[in-house]
């Protein structure tokens, strides 16, 4: 069963018709750094920050959901104390059950967020 990190690549590839090239070279990290995050499904350790930076970069994404989805993949427990969402109930529900959804209702609620963020955009 994949995890969240190598779903939200997924995603991002299939949604903008990228390769691992791409993603690497929008985001300045190696191809085969893009290759291991996409396709290991547990890493050994957690990525360096500069790799998720580089990664969130290169994916288009905001990089707190790159380092909870590397986290996961990682088995490491991750909070984000400091993060302005964290004092929103509501935020904290969803980021504390998203996980508990299938692989395929996951990718529904993330294009329906890309949506509402596109549509606030516009606005």
């Amino acid at each position: 069963m994949p995890n969240t990190l190598q779903e939200m690549i997924k995603h991002k590839l299939d949604q903008n018709g990228w390769s691992y090239s791409d993603v690497a070279r929008r985001g300045g990290i190696s191809r085969s750094t893009v290759h291991h995050l996409a396709t290991s499904a547990r890493l050994a350790q957690m990525p360096q920050q500069t790799t998720l930076e580089g990664l969130a970069k290169g994916l288009g994404i905001p990089l707190p959901p790159v380092q909870r989805a590397a986290a996961e993949a990682a088995g490491v427990n991750f909070y984000l104390h400091d993060a302005p969402e964290a004092a929103d109930p509501e935020v904290a529900i969803l980021i504390a059950s998203v996980h508990k959804l299938s692989p395929t209702d996951r990718r529904h609620v993330a294009v329906l967020v890309e949506s509402l963020l596109r549509a606030d955009q516009t606005r």
